[in-house]
């Protein structure tokens, strides 16, 4: 990035305020360690989500039931499921047709503290994810820890965490779009992968993004260029 760049960016950064999904990095680990944008926390009685065209959050529907998200839950900045990440979901379930959900990729992010509401950032550190297939797209949970925290900064991999945890979550995204009276919903965990698995579901995410949006670092000179027009 030249100096008139670089000083174009800084000053972006000061006038405005970045956009959850767009404007942040994943982390400059990433997928190692990766920065996670909360839209619910386990309090909430209603679901909140990103508006994707202003950078807000909004209510999206209010809880019905009394089940409630067990973990901090929100995505990852500039990642997206697309074709990379739904190919991947085909191939290890041996079904065809299957496509990404076109949302960024979701995380749930273990911790003993309680948080009072979402919107904001954390630095998190994957161990696992679920894969999760609605109808027939690809909806992966990506699960992972956050950092330093003092019960589960331990967890290295998805094996280290309870069977109860697991399942609690299992249970709450199986049912939490399930209303009575209505057909039964066509979704399914397939599986519950390891680390390993979780940072090739990343990466393929972190590539789909680019595919759809461009390259996030190449932004500033599309700006000048629009700018100059």
């Amino acid at each position: 990035m030249s100096t008139n760049d670089r000083e174009l960016h800084e000053l972006l950064a000061i006038l405005f305020q970045a956009h959850p999904w767009h404007g942040v990095q994943p982390g400059d680990d990433a997928p190692n360690i990766l920065n996670a944008y909360i839209e619910l926390v386990p309090t909430d009685t209603v679901k909140y989500e990103l508006d994707k065209s202003s950078g807000h959050l909004r209510v999206d529907r209010p809880q019905r039931f009394s089940s409630f998200c067990p973990t901090l839950y929100g995505f990852i900045p500039q990642t997206f499921c697309g074709d990379l990440v739904g190919e991947l979901c085909a191939e290890r379930v041996n079904v065809q047709g299957i496509k990404g959900d076109g949302d960024p990729m979701d995380i749930c992010v273990l911790t003993e503290k309680a948080f009072t509401h979402g919107d904001f950032f954390v630095r998190a550190l994957p161990i696992g994810g679920m894969r999760m297939i609605d109808g027939t797209e690809a909806d992966d949970k990506i699960i992972a820890v956050l950092e330093s925290d003092v019960a589960y900064d331990h967890f290295k991999d998805i094996n280290d965490c309870p069977k109860g945890l697991i399942d609690r979550l299992k249970h709450y995204f199986l049912s939490y779009k399930q209303l009575p009276n209505e057909a039964p919903r066509r979704v399914e965990i397939a599986d519950v992968y390891d680390r390993a698995e979780a940072m090739e579901v990343i990466e393929r995410s972190l590539r789909d993004y680019r595919a759809v949006y461009g390259a996030p670092e190449q932004r500033v000179d599309e700006l000048r260029r629009l700018m100059n027009v």
